[in-house]
């Protein structure tokens, strides 16, 4: 019995330490995944970088971009599809800035707000293409991780 009691309390001693490790900084996470996702559009970007942006999402992402993507239902293979689109298009940027103007952090929810300018190449039909707009993200979380992404831009 005594056992059993010096157990329990080393557990309840040590639940604020362990709440402590366990808090998620969600602007933090919001501004790395922000640099991360950057790094991926950049005109040197590796697949490597495109594997470190699907690190931060969950194997069954959903991803909605209107209007080229408009369903955003979590999918067995969200992270799979990404991966194949975003290797397609990788090394077609010639030139790209962002810069992160806005987070908004809710319940499982961020909300960033940035801007970019894009000058590219289509892989497919050669076309240079060069474009500046503003985009929200909605990035819905589950464990740390992003479920579902929601990109709305002008």
């Amino acid at each position: 019995m005594r056992t059993f009691v010096v157990m329990l309390f080393t557990l309840f001693a040590s639940l604020p330490a362990l709440a402590e490790q366990d808090k998620f900084d969600a602007k933090a996470f919001a501004q790395n995944y922000f640099d991360v996702w950057s790094t991926t559009q950049a005109p040197e970007a590796s697949a490597d970088d495109i594997e470190a942006y699907l690190a931060l999402l969950t194997d069954d992402v959903g991803h909605q971009h209107l209007p080229y993507d408009p369903e955003s239902a979590r999918d067995s293979e969200g992270k799979s599809k990404m991966r194949e689109g975003m290797t397609y298009y990788l090394g077609a940027h010639t030139e790209y800035r962002s810069n992160l103007d806005e987070v908004l952090v809710g319940f499982d929810v961020v909300v960033i707000k940035y801007n970019t300018y894009v000058k590219a190449t289509h892989p497919q039909t050669g076309e240079v293409i060069e474009q500046s707009h503003d985009t929200v993200e909605v990035l819905e979380l589950e464990n740390g991780r992003v479920s579902v992404i929601r990109k709305y831009s002008e």
